[in-house]
C-alpha cells in the first residue's frame, strides 16, 4: 500500500513547473544577446553609410563656407570640445561604482 503522503505527492507532480536547466538559459540569453548586438551593428553600420554618402554628396557645396568659417569659429570649437570631453570624463569618474 502507499501512505497518503506518496499518493498526494503523485497527485501533485503533474502541477509542478519543469526542472530548469541552466546551461539551456545561457544558451539562450547569449542567442538574445548576440541578436541583438547584431541587429546593432547593422543599424549603425547603416546610419554611417547614410552619413558617408550624405558627406560625399554636399562636400562641394560646404568647403568653400566651411574654409571661410572654420578659420573663425576653430578656437571657440575646440574650447567646446575640450569642455565637453572634460564634463563626460568627470561625470563618468563621480556615477562609477568604484568612486
Amino acid at each position: 500500500m502507499t501512505s497518503p503522503d506518496e499518493r498526494l505527492a503523485a497527485l501533485f507532480a503533474a502541477d509542478l513547473p519543469p526542472p530548469r536547466d541552466p546551461g539551456f538559459q545561457a544558451e539562450v540569453l547569449a542567442a538574445v544577446a548576440r541578436r541583438e548586438f547584431l541587429g546593432d551593428v547593422m543599424a549603425l553600420g547603416t546610419l554611417t553609410t547614410v552619413a558617408v554618402a550624405m558627406i560625399c554628396v554636399l562636400w562641394p557645396a560646404l568647403s568653400p563656407t566651411l574654409s571661410v568659417v572654420g578659420r573663425e569659429l576653430a578656437p571657440g570649437l575646440i574650447c567646446v570640445a575640450v569642455a565637453g570631453s572634460v564634463a563626460i570624463m568627470a561625470r563618468a569618474r563621480f556615477l562609477s561604482p568604484g568612486s
